[in-house]
């Protein structure tokens, strides 16, 4: 038997805190998966059309391994199972938890248009579609009973519905900019969303004073940041901020930028220590040297 109680503590039996456990359902194409990938960015952990009666288990299994934040998803694909939500609602309370419960709505003719755009079968699979919807709708009425919101996405982009959960329920952390700096001969960054190729820039590697050192080191920034290479920087440099602002923008949780030389050493290095820079004041960022301990043991004596 566990107990779970939210926010505070409230006798010796209560092996965990459960700081908040969120029931996502409505309708299809309402935007329950939108919803879901928003609030996973936000620190939740996620878990899809679970059936009711096993949520205890899968809040204590949560608890147990320290998940203090829990969102599930439950829509009309859990149909069989949508008689035990009044039951297991009654537990959860009982145990001292109360969910917050998010219904998505929209219009039958946007959620038809939705279906039309993207081409998808609706889960109930039946036609016409309209008569999916309806039948969708009273199985989904006990759900939509016990809401503490309803939010009608029929007029609401994308963008804004995300921003509404991060105004409901607060990101912990700020929008995170990674600047990646790496060698081009060791594999281009895969996770990059923005990749800039420096190799055009002087290169310290040439300097024998300059080579086992990396760009982090003011010599070699001083090498890389000729009047030309600044004229470069500066606009690359605006480029990088106004991506990602958009980026930010747009909704997105975070965004990385891979700045790439030869041997991930030199210049990209002494560019994303730049960046770093110029860009605190809007995005606080992040500096990965991926490829620099690889490129410096290779000027090690054997």
């Amino acid at each position: 038997m566990w107990r779970i109680i939210l926010g505070e503590t409230r006798d010796k039996d209560l092996i965990g805190v459960m700081d908040r456990f969120v029931i996502l359902t409505g309708l299809s194409g309402a935007g329950k998966t939108t919803g879901l990938h928003a609030l996973e960015d936000l620190g939740f952990f996620t878990a899809d059309n679970v059936p009711p009666s096993l949520w205890q288990d899968l809040l204590a299994q949560a608890n147990d391994a320290g998940l203090s934040q829990i969102v599930v998803g439950i829509d009309i694909r859990t149909r069989a199972f949508l008689g035990e939500v009044e039951q297991t609602l009654i537990e959860l309370k009982n145990a001292g938890l109360e969910p917050e419960i998010i219904f998505l709505d929209a219009a039958d003719d946007v959620l038809v248009k939705r279906y039309n755009l993207t081409r998808r079968t609706h889960p109930l699979g039946q036609a016409p579609l309209s008569n999916d919807i309806a039948q969708e709708r009273e199985a989904l009425s006990v759900l939509r009973a016990h809401a503490d919101t309803v939010f009608d996405t029929s007029r609401t982009s994308a963008k804004e519905f995300i921003e509404a959960l991060r105004l409901r329920f607060g990101a912990e952390e700020p929008f995170k900019l990674r600047l990646l700096s790496f060698g081009f001969k060791r594999g281009v960054p895969i996770d990059a969303d923005t990749v800039i190729d420096l190799r055009a820039l002087p290169n310290p590697y040439y300097d024998p004073e300059l080579r086992p050192v990396d760009g982090r080191d003011k010599r070699v920034q001083s090498y890389v940041f000729t009047p030309a290479a600044l004229e470069f920087y500066s606009k690359m440099r605006d480029f990088i901020r106004e991506s990602t602002l958009m980026a930010q923008g747009a909704g997105r949780s975070s965004y990385t930028v891979a700045v790439g030389c030869t041997g991930g050493q030199h210049r990209s290095v002494a560019v994303a220590e730049r960046l770093g820079h110029d860009l605190a004041d809007i995005f606080s960022p992040y500096i990965d040297h991926r490829d620099v301990a690889l490129a410096l043991q290779e000027h090690v004596p054997a």
